[in-house]
């Protein structure tokens, strides 16, 4: 596939960041996923960072950026 899409949850039960610099858990592909589709925003990933494409209403970049594990990019 030439991209690939993940639908999930922004933040475990917990409220942990589910989107992260380095996974925890073992991975059966590196950098594969192209975007992410949460609960609270749709992001691009790629070599040069993880970029914001929407966010859900009333949610600010602030509070993204604080739920999320790596620097976002407007």
């Amino acid at each position: 596939a030439r991209r690939t899409w993940v639908m999930m949850e922004h933040t475990t039960k917990a409220g942990e960041p589910k989107i992260v610099q380095r996974c925890s858990y073992p991975i059966t592909g590196l950098a594969c996923v192209s975007r992410v589709y949460t609960d609270l925003a749709v992001i691009d990933l790629s070599a040069d960072g993880a970029r914001v494409v929407d966010m859900a209403d009333g949610v600010s970049f602030d509070e993204l950026q604080a739920r999320t594990g790596v620097m976002l990019v407007r």
